[in-house]
C-alpha cells in the first residue's frame, strides 16, 4: 500500500482530531458532491453508511451524536477505515446484520387471534411504546425528533390487544426507497419488542410477517435487520421467517448506553436483574463496584469512604433482627399486629383434626412455609381437608414449619418502602393464559414462559407442577385442553413474579391510607428497604389485609419508577450522577 499523509500518521500512532477532520470536509466540499442520508428514529439516526461519500463526514457525523440518543451508522463497507478516524470514540458493533429476500418469504400457515396490528397515531401509542421499551431496557422515543414520513421517515406499528386494548408488541419499519432511493430496493426493521407479561402467543412473528408483507406490497425486494450475535430467541424466529446473513457491518459511538458491547459484558452482567439495576445505578454515579459472587448477587459497593455490602436490595443497612422479623411469617405476623394493622387469621399447621377446625372457621385457608421466598410452597384458595393436607406436604420440602392462614379475597399490592417513603406501588396478577382456538394451555404456557425468562434473565417462568395442574382441574381443565378465543385463565393462584404473574403500576392511584399503613410496616419492622404484600379491592381504596414482608425487594419489577435511584440515595445520599 503507498503510504500517504493519513495512514503514516495512523502507522506512528496518531490520528485526525475532530477539528481537522471539520477543515477536510471544508477542503473537499465542493470537490465530490453527495447526498449522505441520516433518518431519526426518535431514539437516535440511522446513517445510510454507502450515501457517505467521504469516511470523514461519517465520522463527523457519529461524533456529534445527541446526549441520551443512540445513533447507528448501518451498511459500512470499510469500518477499519472508519475507526482509524477515532477509535478512541467508535467501536465495531457485534450485531449480526441478516437478510430476507422476498422471494424466499412463505405466509404463516396458521393465524394468530387476540390482537391487531396498527400504526402509532397520537400521543398516547408513543407514551405505550416507551414503557414497553423501558419494560425492555431500550431507549424511548421521542417522537417530536422523528424523521417525517413524507421525507423518508420511519413507520411504527402496533400489536394491539382486542380485548383490553393494551399495546402488547412494537416495531419499526424503514422503506428504504422513500429514505434514500435505495438501488437495491429495500426496507429494514428495527426495535422489535413484546410485552414481557403479554399472555397472546406468537405476537413478535406476526409483527416481523406485517412487515415483510407491508413492503412486499409496496414491491420492494427485501427486508433487512441487526440482531445482537448472541439473541438465540431472536434467531430462532428469524431463521424459521427464512433470513439469512448479510456480509456488512455496523458501528456505533461509545457511550454510557452501549457500554457493555464496547467494553464486554463485565462481571455484573453475570448478575440476576435485581442486582444488576442497582449495580449499573452505581456505576452511573462514579460508585465503585466489588462483585463478590455474581450468582448469588453479592456485591460492595464503596464510595467517599463508605462501604456497604449488598445483596440485591438488602445491605448493611438491615440488621440481623429486621431479616427475622421479614423471614419468618409468625415474627411479621406479631410485629405488623401490635403496629396495629389489619392482617388475617394465622396457625401453625398441626393435626388433621386441628387443620380442618381452622378450614371449618374460615371456609377457605392459605398454606404457606414459616421461611419461604419467591412463592415456592404457596397455596391458596384451599377448601377441603384434602387439599389442605396435599398443600401442607408440598410446603414441608422448603421448611418443616408450615402455616395456615384464613383466605381473603382481593388484588395482590406490593408496595416498596425505601428510607422509609413509599416509592413504587404495583398490583400484581397471577399468571394467565389467554386462548386462541388453537394451542393447548400447556402450549401457550410455554410461550409465555419461553418470553418471559428471556425478558427476566431467567427469573420467570409459569412451572408447570403440581400448583398449576391444581389450578387447572379446579377449573376443568388440564395441559391438553384448548380454550376458546379470547378466554382468560388463570393458571396459578398466586401472583408471584418469579412463578409468571404480572404486573400493573399503580404508584400515582395509591390510596393514602395504603401508604401509611406500608410506612408503619417498614417502622414496625424497622427495616429501612422493604417490599409489603397486601391483598386490597384495588389500589385507590383504603381497605386492605397484610400478607407478608420482602427483605429482599425485587427492585427491577418496578421500573420505570426510580427504585435504583431512591435505593442508591438511601446508601450514598451525596453521590452525583457521571455525565
Amino acid at each position: 500500500m503507498r503510504p500517504t499523509a493519513i495512514n503514516q500518521r495512523l502507522l506512528r500512532g496518531q490520528t485526525p482530531s475532530y477539528e481537522r477532520l471539520q477543515a477536510r470536509l471544508a477542503e473537499d466540499r465542493d470537490a465530490k458532491p453527495s447526498t449522505p442520508v441520516a433518518v431519526h428514529c426518535g431514539w437516535g439516526r440511522l446513517l445510510i453508511g454507502h450515501t457517505f461519500a467521504y469516511t470523514e463526514k461519517l465520522v463527523t457525523e457519529l461524533i456529534s451524536e445527541e446526549p441520551g440518543e443512540r445513533d447507528i451508522a448501518l451498511y459500512v463497507s470499510a469500518p477499519h477505515q472508519v475507526l482509524a478516524y477515532a477509535p478512541q470514540q467508535l467501536f465495531l458493533d457485534p450485531s449480526d446484520t441478516l437478510r430476507l429476500w422476498f422471494s424466499d418469504y412463505r405466509p404463516a400457515r396458521r393465524g394468530f387471534r387476540g390482537y391487531r396490528i396498527r400504526r402509532a397515531q397520537n400521543d398516547a401509542d408513543w407514551q405505550a411504546i416507551n414503557c414497553l421499551y423501558q419494560a425492555r431496557g431500550m431507549q424511548p422515543i421521542v417522537p417530536e425528533k422523528l424523521t417525517p414520513h413524507e421525507q423518508g421517515g420511519p413507520t411504527y406499528w402496533l400489536a394491539e390487544d382486542e380485548d383490553s386494548g393494551n399495546i402488547i408488541g412494537s416495531v419499526m419499519g424503514l422503506n428504504h426507497q422513500r429514505a434514500y432511493r435505495d438501488p437495491e430496493n429495500g426496507s429494514s426493521l428495527w426495535c422489535l419488542a413484546v410485552d414481557p407479561q403479554c399472555s397472546r402467543p406468537g405476537v413478535g412473528e406476526v409483527l416481523v410477517r406485517h412487515l415483510i408483507e407491508h413492503y412486499q406490497s409496496r414491491g420492494l425486494s427485501h427486508l433487512d435487520l441487526s440482531v445482537l450475535h448472541d439473541n438465540k430467541q431472536a434467531k430462532r424466529l428469524y431463521a424459521k421467517l427464512g433470513f439469512r446473513e448479510l456480509q456488512t457491518f455496523s458501528i456505533k459511538r461509545k457511550n454510557g448506553i452501549n457500554q457493555t458491547l464496547f467494553l464486554g459484558p463485565g462481571p455484573h452482567s453475570e448478575m440476576n436483574p435485581y442486582a444488576r439495576i442497582i449495580v449499573d445505578e452505581a456505576l452511573r454515579r462514579g460508585i465503585e463496584v466489588q462483585v463478590d459472587d455474581a450468582e448469588a448477587g453479592l456485591f460492595t459497593l464503596n464510595h467517599g469512604g463508605r462501604r456497604i455490602r449488598c445483596r440485591e436490595s438488602l445491605t448493611d443497612l438491615t440488621s440481623a433482627v429486621s431479616m427475622t422479623l421479614c423471614q419468618d411469617k409468625r415474627l411479621t405476623h406479631r410485629a405488623l399486629s401490635r403496629a396495629g394493622l389489619c392482617l388475617p387469621d394465622q396457625r401453625l399447621a398441626a393435626s388433621a383434626e386441628d387443620n380442618a377446625t381452622f378450614l371449618k372457621k374460615h371456609g377457605r385457608v392459605v398454606v404457606k412455609p414459616v421461611d419461604g421466598e419467591q412463592g415456592q410452597g404457596v397455596a391458596v384458595d384451599l377448601r377441603t381437608p384434602g387439599e389442605v393436607h396435599d398443600a401442607i406436604e408440598r410446603a414441608k420440602p422448603f421448611d418443616e414449619r408450615v402455616i395456615l392462614e384464613s383466605f381473603h379475597e382481593g388484588l395482590d399490592l406490593r408496595i416498596v418502602v425505601i428510607g422509609f417513603e413509599v416509592v413504587a406501588a404495583a398490583i400484581r396478577r397471577p399468571a394467565e393464559v389467554i386462548g386462541d382456538g388453537l394451542h393447548s394451555i400447556g402450549d401457550l404456557i410455554d410461550a409465555q414462559s419461553r418470553r418471559r425468562q428471556a425478558a427476566t434473565a431467567g427469573e420467570s417462568r409459569i412451572p408447570k407442577d403440581a400448583e398449576t395442574l391444581r389450578t387447572l382441574q379446579s377449573a376443568g381443565f388440564d395441559y391438553d385442553s384448548v380454550l376458546p378465543t379470547g378466554q382468560r385463565l388463570a393458571v396459578r393462584k398466586t401472583a408471584n413474579l418469579h412463578t409468571g404473574g404480572s404486573l400493573e403500576d399503580v404508584t400515582d392511584t395509591l390510596h393514602p391510607v395504603l401508604a401509611d399503613a406500608a410506612r408503619r410496616a417498614a417502622r414496625a419492622l424497622d427495616i429501612p428497604v422493604v417490599g409489603l404484600d397486601l391483598l386490597v379491592p384495588a389500589a385507590d381504596q383504603p381497605e386492605y389485609v397484610f400478607i407478608e414482608a420482602n427483605e429482599r425487594a425485587g427492585l427491577a419489577n418496578h421500573e420505570p419508577q426510580p427504585t435504583a435511584e431512591r435505593f442508591v440515595d438511601l446508601l450514598f445520599p451525596l453521590s452525583q450522577v457521571v455525565s
